[in-house]
């Protein structure tokens, strides 16, 4: 089975086409020390369907940076320049811009009222997939991230960010993705950390891969950011 191998600021996905012999078991061995599976259907030269799997072999509603990835990948095959991306119910629209990155249209967000569960102050964000927000050292996140993942509050699990505001429009976080563990970055878990700690308008997101921007108008989301192969 060939892979093409892409990053989104670290973030690194297996690009695949149809996969019909795909289980949790055969996924896992395929990902390797990848974070994840973008299995590509595609339906025109500007329009695919996607299938998002995590290390584990689970498979997740929605990703920012993986559906980023499968758009950047089918423009290089056909040149277009915006492309819809459908991952489970959200159709996200993706236009590749001549500087090199990519903007994307994640459409709704929606930030709950803040929790708390073993002593640990969160806010639920839901952003297509699920978000748990936590204020504080983002060197935090390796222990509150497997902490919150998998608490009974969530029975689906959950992505978990562990964000400090640095000033107007700047947070600096750390991601724990669900199914993966600590990643470089994330496409949704930047807009989870802007909603919730943020709100409306622009904010630039800081992961140790490196930033995203994002912009959350009327309670909708546009993130910007790379996609390269590796």
């Amino acid at each position: 089975m060939r892979f093409s191998s892409w990053h989104a600021l670290g973030n690194v996905y297996l690009v695949a086409p149809p996969l019909p012999d795909a289980t949790p078991e055969r996924v896992r061995a395929w990902v390797g020390d990848a974070d994840g599976l973008v299995e590509v259907k595609r339906i025109a030269d500007d329009a695919a369907e996607v299938v998002i799997w995590n290390a584990d072999g689970s498979q997740a509603e929605l990703s920012g940076n993986a559906t980023r990835i499968a758009a950047a990948w089918l423009a290089r095959q056909t040149g277009a320049e915006a492309v819809r991306i459908l991952a489970g119910d959200r159709e996200v629209v993706v236009r590749l811009r001549p500087d090199g990155l990519a903007e994307q249209e994640l459409g709704e967000v929606r930030v709950g009222a803040e929790e708390a569960v073993e002593g640990i102050s969160f806010v639920p964000v839901d952003v297509g997939n699920p978000h748990a927000v936590v204020q504080g050292d983002p060197a935090d996140v390796t222990r509150i991230g497997p902490l919150l993942e998998t608490h009974p509050r969530f029975p689906q699990r959950t992505n978990v960010q562990v964000a400090h505001v640095d000033g107007p429009g700047t947070v600096t976080a750390r991601v724990w993705e669900r199914g993966v563990g600590e990643t470089a970055s994330s496409g949704t878990g930047a807009v989870a950390v802007a909603a919730a700690c943020v709100g409306e308008g622009e904010t630039v997101v800081r992961f140790p891969g490196g930033a995203l921007t994002v912009r959350i108008e009327g309670g909708r989301a546009t993130l910007i950011g790379p996609a390269e192969p590796v």
